[in-house]
C-alpha cells in the first residue's frame, strides 16, 4: 500500500471542464501540465489520473502523459471514482489535485504532506486556508492541493447520498469537522491576497498564463511568478479586478 497518493481529478461532467483540460498552454494540454507537474513532487508516492467511464470522457487517455496511469472509473460521480480508484491503487493517504491551475505549484503539494507528519495527531482531512478561512482550493489562485485520508473518503462514498458532496468529493469531509478530523495550515503570505489569479475560468485567464509563460519560461514556479506581478502593477490590477467580479457574481 501506498503512503500517499496523487490524484488528479479528471472527472469532468460539463462541457467547459472538458475544453479547458483539451486545450493547449504552451504547447501542452492543461492536463498534461497539471499530471506532469504532480510528477513533479517529491513526497507523493505516485501519481494517476481518475476519470469515469462518460464517453466524453475518453479524450482523458488521449492528453494524459504517458508515463501517468489512467484510471476509469465506472462510476456515476466523482465521489464514486475517487472511492473505485482508491480501491483499484490502494494508498493510505491521498493528495487530491483539480485541473484548473497549471501552474500549480508542487512545492504546496509536498509541504501538504510533510505537516500531516508533523501533526501531534491523526487527522482525516489537511488543507490550507486563507486569512478570512476560505478554504484555499475554493479560491482563485488555484494553486493548491488537499491531503486526504484515504479511510475518510471511503466512508464518505458509501454513507453520503447528496449530489451535491459526490460531485466534490472532499467538501463533505471538511465541511463536517464534527464527524471527521479537520486540520488546515495557513497560506503562505506571499500568495495570501487578492490579486493573484491563477485558475483558468475565462478568456482573460488564459491570456494571463500566457503572459506568465511567455515571460517566466515553462519552469515557473510560484516564487517567480509573484516576483513578475510585483513587477507587473498593471497585471496585478486586472487580476484583482477579475477576483472581484468573480466573487460578486
Amino acid at each position: 500500500m501506498l503512503e500517499n497518493l496523487g490524484i488528479v481529478d479528471a472527472c469532468f461532467s460539463l462541457p467547459k471542464e472538458r475544453a479547458r483540460a483539451s486545450r493547449k498552454l504552451h504547447g501542452k494540454s492543461v492536463l498534461e501540465w497539471v499530471a506532469r507537474r504532480a510528477t513533479d513532487s517529491q513526497q507523493l508516492d505516485g501519481v494517476i489520473v481518475v476519470t469515469t467511464a462518460e464517453p466524453s470522457n475518453e479524450f482523458v487517455k488521449h492528453v494524459t502523459p504517458l508515463d501517468v496511469p489512467v484510471f476509469v472509473a465506472q462510476a456515476a460521480d466523482p465521489l464514486g471514482a475517487l472511492a473505485a480508484a482508491l480501491e483499484a491503487y490502494p494508498a493510505a493517504h491521498f493528495v487530491r489535485i483539480e485541473t484548473a491551475c497549471p501552474l500549480f505549484d508542487p512545492v504546496l503539494l509536498d509541504r501538504l504532506v510533510k505537516e500531516s507528519r508533523r501533526l501531534a495527531e491523526p487527522a482525516d482531512y489537511l488543507g490550507y486556508r486563507s486569512h478570512d478561512g476560505t478554504p484555499a482550493m475554493s479560491t482563485p489562485v488555484g494553486v493548491f492541493g488537499e491531503w486526504v485520508n484515504a479511510k475518510a473518503l471511503l466512508e464518505t462514498a458509501r454513507r453520503v447520498p447528496s449530489a451535491k458532496h459526490r460531485a466534490h468529493p472532499t467538501r463533505y469531509i471538511y465541511e463536517h469537522p464534527e464527524r471527521f478530523r479537520v486540520r488546515w495550515i495557513p497560506l503562505p503570505e506571499e500568495i495570501d491576497r487578492d490579486d493573484l489569479r491563477l485558475i483558468l475560468s475565462s478568456e482573460d485567464d488564459w491570456e494571463y498564463h500566457q503572459i506568465i509563460l511567455e515571460t517566466l519560461g515553462p519552469d515557473c514556479d510560484l516564487r517567480t511568478i509573484t516576483h513578475l506581478l510585483d513587477r507587473c502593477p498593471s497585471l496585478r490590477y486586472q487580476m484583482a479586478e477579475l477576483n472581484r467580479a468573480s466573487r460578486i457574481a
